[in-house]
């Protein structure tokens, strides 16, 4: 009976023994999804400490595609300068070559000017020259008309006719043309206002026919060459 009794227990036994020991079938199922899970978390791990090397390739990658872009732009950057810079100095060359363009320009321009004035300040010189001849000569031959005049003037009525007399006449007349046409003219006196800048009076005189201070009697003629005064008229006023 005790010998039953301790092969009951010990059968007894065996089952929590059976359960108490890892089954190895058990323990490999067990495991399995213990290995698999932490198979799992390490093949996790392993990936993520891969891919950062990977990351890292391609952050490598894209930096030196960055770097070679910059070196792209660097390069345009550089181009484009060195075409600015020779723009900048071609500009730089036209602006000089236009300031010197310019300043001949201006050159010119005061040549041309001076050369007007010049040419302009000579006719002057030369017109006057000429009409201070023309008036000098003038001047000469002003005495000579007088002379026709007062020569004239004293000859008889009944002795106009004479040939001689006929032909001082005529001399005195032609004279008196072409000092016209050369533009010397009489001044009117006799009648006309006392006027200074034409008029040279040297004596006064009373008049019932002319009021006062109107010309009464041409003592000399006087003349005017081209709007200039060659030789005022020598007259006498009425008080």
């Amino acid at each position: 009976m005790a010998e039953q009794e301790k092969e009951r227990l010990e059968e007894e036994k065996e089952p929590e023994d059976v359960c108490g020991e890892p089954n190895p079938a058990d323990g490999v199922q067990d495991d399995s999804p213990q290995n698999d899970n932490s198979g799992g978390g390490n093949s996790l791990d392993d990936d993520s400490h891969e891919s950062n090397p990977d990351e890292e390739e391609t952050d490598r990658e894209e930096e030196a595609e960055d770097t070679a872009s910059r070196a792209g732009d660097g390069s345009m950057t550089w181009a484009e300068k060195k075409a600015a810079k020779k723009q900048a100095k071609q500009e730089k060359k036209a602006d000089a070559y236009k300031e010197k363009i310019d300043q001949l320009e201006d050159r010119v321009k005061r040549q041309m000017a001076e050369f007007e004035n010049f040419r302009k300040r000579t006719e002057r010189e030369k017109q006057a020259m000429f009409e201070t001849g023309a008036k000098s000569v003038i001047e000469k031959i002003l005495p000579v008309v007088d002379n026709f005049e007062r020569g004239l003037a004293t000859v008889p009525e009944e002795k106009r006719e004479d040939p001689f007399v006929d032909g001082m006449n005529r001399v005195y007349k032609q004279l008196l043309t072409e000092l016209d046409n050369l533009g010397v003219k009489p001044i009117e006196a006799v009648g006309c206002e006392f006027d200074p800048n034409l008029h040279n009076a040297v004596m006064q005189v009373e008049s019932e026919e002319y009021e006062s201070g109107v010309i009464a009697q041409e003592l000399q003629k006087g003349y005017t060459y081209r709007d200039t005064v060659v030789r005022h008229s020598m007259v006498a006023v009425v008080e």
